[in-house]
C-alpha cells in the first residue's frame, strides 16, 4: 500500500494484485507496465516477475490496519477484473473494502462487462456500498460501450476515467454517472490530447450536473503540461474529501 499518492484524485494506493495484459490502445503506453518491467529479474524485488499477473494475498488486509480515513485507489498496478483473477480472490478484496467502511475505495477497470456482471451478482438490483466507487477507463469513442456497462452496474458511486484521452468522445449520456476524470497521456511516446476534446467533456459535465476533475495535460512527465484548463483548475469530487476527515 502506498500512502501520499502522487495521483491527484486519490490519497493512497492498494495493490492486492499486480500485473496485467493489454486490452485496447489506451494500454499501449501503460505506466504500470513500464515501471514494473524495470525490475524484472531483480531477486527479492516486489516486481521480480515484472508485469506478470500476480496475486498478493498477504496484502488483502492492509486497509483494515490503516485507521485514518482516506481515498484509496484499488489496483493502480493491475485490473481487479482481469479474467485470470479467480472470483474467490475478487470476493476477498470486496470483503475487505466492505469491512473497511471508513475509507473510500476507487476501483477502476477496462473490463467493464466483467465488473458489471460481478457487481450484479454481489449486490443485486440495488446500489452497492456508497464508499466503494467503481469506474471504467474510456480512451476514445470505440471504448464508449464501457460507459453503458458501468451504468448497468449496481455500484455505490460510478465514475469515468477518460485517461489517456486519445480522441474525441462526441456526445455523452452521463445519466447515472457521478464523476468524470480527464487526463492526457504521459511518459515516453505520449500521444497528444486536443483541448477541444476536453472542453466538450467539461461542458457536458456542467450541463448534466456531473462532477468534473481535470487531472493533467500530460507530456513526457505527468505534470509537464500542468492542470489548468481555461485558466483554472477543475478538481470537483462527487463526495468532497473533507467528508473523510469528518469521519475520523
Amino acid at each position: 500500500m502506498g500512502d501520499n499518492s502522487a495521483i491527484e484524485w486519490t490519497d493512497a494506493t492498494w495493490n492486492p494484485v499486480t500485473g496485467c495484459t493489454k486490452v485496447s490502445r489506451g494500454c499501449d503506453n501503460c505506466y504500470a507496465e513500464r515501471f514494473s518491467e524495470r525490475f524484472r529479474g531483480v531477486a527479492g524485488h516486489p516486481f521480480e516477475t515484472g508485469f506478470d499477473l500476480t496475486l498478493r494475498p498477504e496484502r488483502l488486509a492492509q486497509p483494515l490496519n490503516w485507521k485514518r480515513p482516506r481515498m484509496i485507489f484499488v489496483n493502480s498496478m493491475s485490473d481487479l477484473f482481469h479474467k485470470d483473477i479467480p472470483r474467490s480472490f475478487v470476493d476477498q478484496v470486496f470483503d475487505t473494502m466492505e469491512r473497511a467502511h471508513w475509507h473510500v475505495f476507487q476501483v477502476l477497470t477496462k473490463r467493464s462487462s466483467l465488473m458489471s456482471k460481478y457487481l450484479q451478482a454481489r449486490y443485486g438490483r440495488g446500489r452497492g456500498p456508497q464508499h466503494i466507487w467503481c469506474g471504467v477507463s474510456v480512451e476514445d469513442a470505440q471504448a464508449k460501450s464501457r460507459i453503458a456497462h458501468l451504468r448497468s452496474a449496481p455500484a455505490g458511486m460510478r465514475f469515468l476515467s477518460l485517461e489517456p484521452l486519445l480522441g474525441t468522445l462526441g456526445d455523452l449520456n452521463l445519466t447515472g454517472i457521478d464523476w468524470v476524470i480527464v487526463g492526457g497521456e504521459s511518459g515516453p511516446g505520449a500521444r497528444p490530447m486536443d483541448a477541444h476534446w476536453v472542453r466538450h467533456i467539461r461542458d457536458q459535465c456542467l450541463g448534466q450536473g456531473v462532477a468534473f476533475f481535470f487531472k493533467q495535460w500530460g507530456g513526457i512527465r505527468p505534470k509537464a503540461g500542468g492542470r489548468a484548463l481555461d485558466d483554472r483548475e477543475w478538481s470537483q469530487f462527487p463526495c468532497q474529501p473533507e467528508q473523510l476527515a469528518a469521519a475520523e
